[in-house]
Protein backbone atom coordinates (compact mmCIF):
# COMPACT_ATOMS: atom_id res chain seq x y z
CA UNK A 1 0.00 0.00 0.00
CA UNK A 2 1.56 3.48 -0.87
CA UNK A 3 2.47 5.61 2.18
CA UNK A 4 0.49 9.33 2.28
CA UNK A 5 -0.34 11.58 5.08
CA UNK A 6 -3.64 13.47 6.46
CA UNK A 7 -4.11 17.09 7.70
CA UNK A 8 -6.43 18.68 8.27
CA UNK A 9 -8.33 21.80 10.76
CA UNK A 10 -6.84 21.47 14.46
CA UNK A 11 -10.36 21.14 15.20
CA UNK A 12 -13.62 20.72 13.63
CA UNK A 13 -16.84 21.44 15.45
CA UNK A 14 -19.66 20.27 13.45
CA UNK A 15 -23.77 20.19 13.84
CA UNK A 16 -26.93 22.48 13.81
CA UNK A 17 -27.10 25.08 16.18
CA UNK A 18 -22.99 24.81 17.16
CA UNK A 19 -22.82 28.42 16.42
CA UNK A 20 -24.17 29.20 19.79
CA UNK A 21 -21.56 28.21 21.03
CA UNK A 22 -18.90 30.24 19.65
CA UNK A 23 -18.27 32.35 22.63
CA UNK A 24 -17.15 29.21 24.74
CA UNK A 25 -14.13 28.85 21.67
CA UNK A 26 -13.33 32.38 21.79
CA UNK A 27 -12.99 32.61 25.50
CA UNK A 28 -9.55 33.88 26.78
CA UNK A 29 -8.05 33.27 22.87
CA UNK A 30 -7.91 36.28 21.85
CA UNK A 31 -7.48 39.92 22.71
CA UNK A 32 -8.69 41.87 19.20
CA UNK A 33 -9.89 39.97 16.82
CA UNK A 34 -10.80 40.91 12.68
CA UNK A 35 -13.87 39.06 11.86
CA UNK A 36 -13.69 38.88 8.17
CA UNK A 37 -17.00 38.70 6.51
CA UNK A 38 -19.60 39.47 3.11
CA UNK A 39 -23.02 41.54 3.57
CA UNK A 40 -25.68 38.79 2.83
CA UNK A 41 -25.23 36.31 5.49
CA UNK A 42 -28.32 36.22 8.62
CA UNK A 43 -25.21 35.20 10.72
CA UNK A 44 -23.28 38.48 11.00
CA UNK A 45 -25.51 40.00 13.47
CA UNK A 46 -25.55 36.84 15.91
CA UNK A 47 -21.71 36.73 15.43
CA UNK A 48 -21.16 40.81 16.66
CA UNK A 49 -23.79 40.04 19.18
CA UNK A 50 -21.92 36.83 20.29
CA UNK A 51 -18.42 39.30 20.41
CA UNK A 52 -19.92 42.21 22.15
CA UNK A 53 -22.39 40.31 24.82
CA UNK A 54 -21.39 36.04 25.20
CA UNK A 55 -18.03 36.02 24.47
CA UNK A 56 -17.52 39.08 26.90
CA UNK A 57 -17.24 42.13 24.79
CA UNK A 58 -13.78 41.12 22.67
CA UNK A 59 -13.11 44.01 20.86
CA UNK A 60 -13.22 43.30 17.05
CA UNK A 61 -13.02 44.91 13.78
CA UNK A 62 -14.66 43.94 10.69
CA UNK A 63 -13.19 43.42 7.08
CA UNK A 64 -16.04 42.83 4.15
CA UNK A 65 -15.34 40.85 1.38
CA UNK A 66 -17.54 42.07 -1.81
CA UNK A 67 -17.28 39.30 -4.71
CA UNK A 68 -14.26 37.27 -5.60
CA UNK A 69 -11.43 37.76 -3.67
CA UNK A 70 -8.50 39.18 -4.70
CA UNK A 71 -4.66 39.34 -4.21
CA UNK A 72 -5.46 43.05 -3.27
CA UNK A 73 -8.35 42.07 -0.84
CA UNK A 74 -6.00 39.50 1.49
CA UNK A 75 -3.25 42.25 1.52
CA UNK A 76 -5.71 45.17 2.42
CA UNK A 77 -7.01 43.06 5.00
CA UNK A 78 -3.93 42.05 6.65
CA UNK A 79 -2.78 45.79 6.51
CA UNK A 80 -5.98 46.33 8.70
CA UNK A 81 -5.57 43.86 11.51
CA UNK A 82 -2.22 44.66 11.83
CA UNK A 83 -3.05 48.00 12.09
CA UNK A 84 -5.68 47.36 14.39
CA UNK A 85 -3.39 44.55 16.88
CA UNK A 86 -5.58 41.91 15.98
CA UNK A 87 -4.19 38.34 17.31
CA UNK A 88 -6.81 36.33 15.95
CA UNK A 89 -8.92 35.97 12.95
CA UNK A 90 -12.86 35.00 12.06
CA UNK A 91 -14.08 34.29 8.50
CA UNK A 92 -17.84 33.71 8.12
CA UNK A 93 -19.59 33.02 5.05
CA UNK A 94 -19.09 30.84 1.85
CA UNK A 95 -15.48 30.20 0.22
CA UNK A 96 -14.45 33.45 -1.06
CA UNK A 97 -14.60 35.17 2.50
CA UNK A 98 -13.47 31.76 4.21
CA UNK A 99 -10.68 32.23 1.49
CA UNK A 100 -9.88 35.71 2.18
CA UNK A 101 -9.56 35.09 5.95
CA UNK A 102 -7.32 32.75 5.56
CA UNK A 103 -5.00 34.37 3.25
CA UNK A 104 -5.58 37.24 5.90
CA UNK A 105 -4.31 35.31 8.52
CA UNK A 106 -1.24 34.29 6.79
CA UNK A 107 -0.15 37.37 5.27
CA UNK A 108 -0.38 38.85 8.50
CA UNK A 109 2.46 37.61 10.33
CA UNK A 110 4.48 36.83 6.64
CA UNK A 111 5.56 40.17 5.88
CA UNK A 112 6.55 41.07 2.34
CA UNK A 113 4.77 40.66 -1.09
CA UNK A 114 2.20 38.49 -1.67
CA UNK A 115 3.64 37.49 -5.14
CA UNK A 116 6.46 35.70 -2.99
CA UNK A 117 3.97 33.50 -1.54
CA UNK A 118 1.00 32.63 -4.40
CA UNK A 119 1.15 29.59 -7.08
CA UNK A 120 2.03 29.88 -10.80
CA UNK A 121 2.26 33.73 -11.29
CA UNK A 122 4.20 34.39 -7.94
CA UNK A 123 7.41 33.42 -6.67
CA UNK A 124 5.56 30.57 -4.49
CA UNK A 125 8.20 30.27 -1.64
CA UNK A 126 6.64 28.34 1.70
CA UNK A 127 5.63 31.08 4.52
CA UNK A 128 8.14 30.78 7.51
CA UNK A 129 6.03 31.82 10.01
CA UNK A 130 2.40 30.54 11.96
CA UNK A 131 -0.84 32.60 10.64
CA UNK A 132 -2.74 34.58 13.22
CA UNK A 133 -5.23 32.12 14.55
CA UNK A 134 -8.26 31.26 11.86
CA UNK A 135 -11.41 30.30 12.67
CA UNK A 136 -13.64 29.54 9.91
CA UNK A 137 -17.36 29.10 9.92
CA UNK A 138 -18.89 28.30 6.42
CA UNK A 139 -22.42 29.90 5.31
CA UNK A 140 -22.40 27.84 2.19
CA UNK A 141 -22.76 23.80 1.48
CA UNK A 142 -19.49 23.81 -1.26
CA UNK A 143 -16.02 24.65 -1.27
CA UNK A 144 -15.15 22.48 2.35
CA UNK A 145 -12.21 25.54 2.37
CA UNK A 146 -12.52 25.18 6.26
CA UNK A 147 -10.51 22.50 6.08
CA UNK A 148 -8.15 22.93 3.47
CA UNK A 149 -4.55 24.72 3.51
CA UNK A 150 -5.02 26.93 0.48
CA UNK A 151 -6.49 30.35 -0.17
CA UNK A 152 -7.82 30.92 -3.55
CA UNK A 153 -7.40 34.38 -5.04
CA UNK A 154 -8.07 36.47 -8.38
CA UNK A 155 -5.15 38.27 -9.81
CA UNK A 156 -6.76 40.67 -11.92
CA UNK A 157 -2.85 41.71 -13.78
CA UNK A 158 -2.66 38.36 -14.61
CA UNK A 159 -6.06 36.96 -15.81
CA UNK A 160 -6.38 33.87 -13.68
CA UNK A 161 -7.40 32.37 -9.52
CA UNK A 162 -4.24 31.19 -7.99
CA UNK A 163 -3.33 29.20 -5.18
CA UNK A 164 -1.55 31.07 -1.62
CA UNK A 165 -1.14 27.40 -0.28
CA UNK A 166 0.65 25.83 3.05
CA UNK A 167 -0.22 23.11 5.62
CA UNK A 168 0.09 25.91 7.63
CA UNK A 169 -3.01 27.73 6.82
CA UNK A 170 -4.79 25.17 7.94
CA UNK A 171 -7.67 26.74 10.28
CA UNK A 172 -7.52 25.81 13.84
CA UNK A 173 -10.68 25.78 14.24
CA UNK A 174 -13.79 24.78 11.66
CA UNK A 175 -16.54 25.79 12.74
CA UNK A 176 -19.68 23.89 10.39
CA UNK A 177 -23.36 24.80 11.78
CA UNK A 178 -26.06 23.57 8.61
CA UNK A 179 -28.62 26.36 10.01
CA UNK A 180 -26.49 28.96 8.23
CA UNK A 181 -27.14 27.59 5.35
CA UNK A 182 -31.24 26.91 5.30
CA UNK A 183 -31.61 30.91 3.99
CA UNK A 184 -29.59 29.84 0.64
CA UNK A 185 -31.14 30.88 -2.52
CA UNK A 186 -31.79 27.68 -4.67
CA UNK A 187 -28.89 28.76 -7.60
CA UNK A 188 -26.30 29.30 -4.75
CA UNK A 189 -27.14 26.01 -3.60
CA UNK A 190 -26.80 24.42 -6.58
CA UNK A 191 -23.81 25.97 -7.61
CA UNK A 192 -22.22 25.59 -4.58
CA UNK A 193 -23.45 22.01 -4.09
CA UNK A 194 -22.03 20.83 -7.61
CA UNK A 195 -18.75 22.15 -6.59
CA UNK A 196 -18.76 19.86 -3.30
CA UNK A 197 -19.70 17.18 -5.68
CA UNK A 198 -16.70 17.69 -7.79
CA UNK A 199 -14.92 18.02 -4.85
CA UNK A 200 -15.30 14.56 -4.05
CA UNK A 201 -14.99 12.97 -7.32
CA UNK A 202 -12.26 14.52 -8.45
CA UNK A 203 -10.08 13.67 -5.28
CA UNK A 204 -11.07 10.17 -5.59
CA UNK A 205 -9.89 9.32 -9.46
CA UNK A 206 -6.60 11.63 -8.97
CA UNK A 207 -3.11 10.83 -8.78
CA UNK A 208 -2.81 11.36 -5.44
CA UNK A 209 -6.25 9.15 -3.89
CA UNK A 210 -5.17 7.55 -0.98
CA UNK A 211 -7.47 5.05 1.42
CA UNK A 212 -7.85 7.69 3.95
CA UNK A 213 -9.29 10.38 1.20
CA UNK A 214 -10.97 7.60 -0.58
CA UNK A 215 -13.55 6.36 2.32
CA UNK A 216 -13.98 10.10 3.08
CA UNK A 217 -14.84 10.80 -1.19
CA UNK A 218 -17.52 7.51 -1.29
CA UNK A 219 -19.30 8.57 1.98
CA UNK A 220 -19.50 12.22 0.80
CA UNK A 221 -20.43 11.34 -3.16
CA UNK A 222 -23.09 9.27 -0.79
CA UNK A 223 -24.78 12.76 1.28
CA UNK A 224 -24.22 14.44 -2.09
CA UNK A 225 -26.51 12.05 -3.76
CA UNK A 226 -29.14 12.15 -1.09
CA UNK A 227 -29.43 15.51 -0.83
CA UNK A 228 -28.45 18.22 -3.57
CA UNK A 229 -31.89 17.82 -5.28
CA UNK A 230 -33.87 17.77 -2.01
CA UNK A 231 -32.02 21.19 -0.70
CA UNK A 232 -32.75 22.90 -4.51
CA UNK A 233 -36.13 21.87 -4.77
CA UNK A 234 -36.54 22.44 -0.46
CA UNK A 235 -34.06 24.58 1.01
CA UNK A 236 -35.97 24.09 3.82
CA UNK A 237 -35.48 20.58 4.30
CA UNK A 238 -32.97 20.44 7.41
CA UNK A 239 -31.95 16.57 6.56
CA UNK A 240 -30.99 17.74 2.97
CA UNK A 241 -29.05 20.77 3.98
CA UNK A 242 -26.96 18.87 6.75
CA UNK A 243 -26.04 16.20 3.98
CA UNK A 244 -25.13 19.08 1.78
CA UNK A 245 -22.67 20.77 4.83
CA UNK A 246 -20.99 17.17 5.24
CA UNK A 247 -20.64 16.37 1.42
CA UNK A 248 -18.80 20.06 1.36
CA UNK A 249 -16.63 19.35 4.57
CA UNK A 250 -15.92 15.80 3.52
CA UNK A 251 -15.14 17.32 -0.29
CA UNK A 252 -12.81 19.58 1.42
CA UNK A 253 -10.76 17.06 4.04
CA UNK A 254 -10.75 14.99 0.47
CA UNK A 255 -9.36 17.65 -2.01
CA UNK A 256 -6.78 18.90 0.73
CA UNK A 257 -5.26 15.42 1.06
CA UNK A 258 -5.69 14.35 -2.12
CA UNK A 259 -6.03 16.27 -5.82
CA UNK A 260 -7.79 17.83 -7.69
CA UNK A 261 -8.20 17.50 -11.43
CA UNK A 262 -9.17 19.44 -14.80
CA UNK A 263 -12.24 20.86 -13.83
CA UNK A 264 -10.32 22.90 -11.00
CA UNK A 265 -7.85 23.09 -13.24
CA UNK A 266 -10.00 25.18 -15.56
CA UNK A 267 -11.65 26.97 -12.81
CA UNK A 268 -8.79 28.82 -11.77
CA UNK A 269 -7.93 30.63 -15.26
CA UNK A 270 -11.64 30.63 -16.37
CA UNK A 271 -12.33 32.45 -12.85
CA UNK A 272 -10.12 35.11 -12.78
CA UNK A 273 -10.60 35.49 -17.04
CA UNK A 274 -14.72 35.83 -16.53
CA UNK A 275 -15.23 37.26 -13.51
CA UNK A 276 -17.08 34.17 -13.25
CA UNK A 277 -18.27 32.48 -9.82
CA UNK A 278 -16.11 29.09 -8.91
CA UNK A 279 -18.73 26.73 -8.18
CA UNK A 280 -20.59 27.89 -11.36
CA UNK A 281 -17.68 26.87 -13.31
CA UNK A 282 -17.66 23.82 -12.14
CA UNK A 283 -21.13 23.00 -11.93
CA UNK A 284 -20.96 23.02 -16.01
CA UNK A 285 -17.86 21.55 -16.37
CA UNK A 286 -17.84 18.06 -14.51
CA UNK A 287 -19.80 16.10 -16.39
CA UNK A 288 -17.96 17.30 -19.52
CA UNK A 289 -14.66 16.19 -17.78
CA UNK A 290 -15.89 13.19 -16.60
CA UNK A 291 -16.81 12.07 -19.99
CA UNK A 292 -13.32 13.03 -21.56
CA UNK A 293 -11.59 11.76 -18.98
CA UNK A 294 -13.01 8.59 -19.39
CA UNK A 295 -12.92 8.47 -23.02
CA UNK A 296 -9.09 9.27 -22.47
CA UNK A 297 -8.59 6.49 -20.04
CA UNK A 298 -10.47 3.75 -22.07
CA UNK A 299 -8.71 4.54 -25.27
CA UNK A 300 -5.06 5.40 -23.96
CA UNK A 301 -4.79 3.22 -20.64
CA UNK A 302 -7.26 0.47 -20.65
CA UNK A 303 -7.47 -0.94 -17.01
CA UNK A 304 -6.02 2.24 -15.47
CA UNK A 305 -7.11 2.21 -11.81
CA UNK A 306 -9.33 5.64 -12.64
CA UNK A 307 -11.62 4.04 -14.73
CA UNK A 308 -12.61 1.62 -11.96
CA UNK A 309 -13.30 4.51 -9.80
CA UNK A 310 -15.28 6.37 -12.14
CA UNK A 311 -17.62 2.63 -12.31
CA UNK A 312 -17.79 3.24 -8.99
CA UNK A 313 -18.58 6.90 -8.71
CA UNK A 314 -21.70 5.56 -11.19
CA UNK A 315 -22.82 2.61 -9.42
CA UNK A 316 -23.26 5.11 -6.15
CA UNK A 317 -24.90 8.09 -7.85
CA UNK A 318 -27.37 5.73 -10.06
CA UNK A 319 -28.23 2.66 -7.18
CA UNK A 320 -27.21 0.39 -9.96
CA UNK A 321 -24.35 -2.02 -8.91
CA UNK A 322 -24.26 -3.07 -12.82
CA UNK A 323 -23.84 0.67 -13.90
CA UNK A 324 -21.25 2.17 -16.46
CA UNK A 325 -18.95 4.62 -16.08
CA UNK A 326 -20.86 6.22 -18.90
CA UNK A 327 -24.32 6.24 -16.35
CA UNK A 328 -22.57 7.83 -14.08
CA UNK A 329 -21.75 10.49 -16.77
CA UNK A 330 -25.42 11.18 -17.67
CA UNK A 331 -26.48 10.89 -13.80
CA UNK A 332 -24.49 13.81 -13.02
CA UNK A 333 -25.48 15.58 -16.75
CA UNK A 334 -28.89 15.32 -15.62
CA UNK A 335 -28.58 16.67 -12.19
CA UNK A 336 -26.67 19.45 -13.84
CA UNK A 337 -29.80 20.62 -16.07
CA UNK A 338 -32.48 20.07 -13.26
CA UNK A 339 -30.26 21.92 -11.31
CA UNK A 340 -30.20 24.82 -14.08
CA UNK A 341 -26.49 25.95 -14.62
CA UNK A 342 -26.06 27.87 -17.39
CA UNK A 343 -23.82 27.64 -20.01
CA UNK A 344 -20.28 29.69 -19.62
CA UNK A 345 -21.56 31.81 -22.53
CA UNK A 346 -24.04 33.13 -19.40
CA UNK A 347 -20.70 34.53 -18.06
CA UNK A 348 -19.10 35.93 -20.91
CA UNK A 349 -17.30 33.36 -22.28
CA UNK A 350 -16.56 33.17 -26.12
CA UNK A 351 -14.93 31.29 -28.50
CA UNK A 352 -11.93 33.48 -28.37
CA UNK A 353 -11.38 32.84 -24.77
CA UNK A 354 -10.63 28.98 -25.39
CA UNK A 355 -6.76 29.42 -26.55
CA UNK A 356 -6.00 31.62 -23.31
CA UNK A 357 -7.99 29.54 -21.10
CA UNK A 358 -6.71 26.29 -22.41
CA UNK A 359 -2.88 27.44 -22.14
CA UNK A 360 -3.56 28.78 -18.31
CA UNK A 361 -5.21 25.76 -17.27
CA UNK A 362 -2.23 23.36 -18.66
CA UNK A 363 -0.30 25.69 -16.21
CA UNK A 364 -2.41 25.07 -13.02
CA UNK A 365 -1.88 23.32 -10.60
CA UNK A 366 -5.23 21.81 -10.06
CA UNK A 367 -4.68 20.03 -13.63
CA UNK A 368 -1.69 18.50 -12.13
CA UNK A 369 -3.70 15.81 -10.39
CA UNK A 370 -5.97 14.71 -13.22
CA UNK A 371 -6.00 10.90 -13.58
CA UNK A 372 -4.49 11.30 -17.13
CA UNK A 373 -2.97 14.32 -19.05
CA UNK A 374 -5.55 15.71 -21.35
CA UNK A 375 -4.43 17.29 -24.50
CA UNK A 376 -4.89 20.77 -26.08
CA UNK A 377 -7.34 19.21 -28.22
CA UNK A 378 -9.17 17.08 -25.40
CA UNK A 379 -9.19 20.57 -23.28
CA UNK A 380 -10.66 23.01 -26.18
CA UNK A 381 -13.57 19.84 -26.85
CA UNK A 382 -14.76 20.64 -23.73
CA UNK A 383 -14.35 24.49 -23.54
CA UNK A 384 -16.46 24.13 -26.69
CA UNK A 385 -19.15 22.13 -25.34
CA UNK A 386 -19.12 23.83 -22.16
CA UNK A 387 -20.06 27.64 -24.07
Amino acid sequence: MSSFEFATANRIIFGAGKLNGLAVQLKGRAKRLLLVCGNSSDAIPRVRETLRVSAQDIPFDEFHVHGEPTVDTATEGALVALEHGCDMVVGLGGGSVLDAGKAISALATNRGDIFDYLEVVGKGQPLTNAPLPYIAIPTTAGTGTEVTRNAVLESPSHGVKVSLRSPLMLPSLALVDPELTYSLPPEITASSGLDALTQLIEPFVSIKANPMTDAICREGIRYAVGSLRQAYHNGEDVSAREGMSLASLFGGLAMANAALGAVHGFAGPLGGMLHAPHGAICARLLPLVMEANIKALESRHAGHVAIERYIEIAQIVTGDKNASAQDGVKWVSDLVGELNIPPLSAHGMTESHIPEAVEKTLNASSFKGNPIVLSEGELRGILEKAI
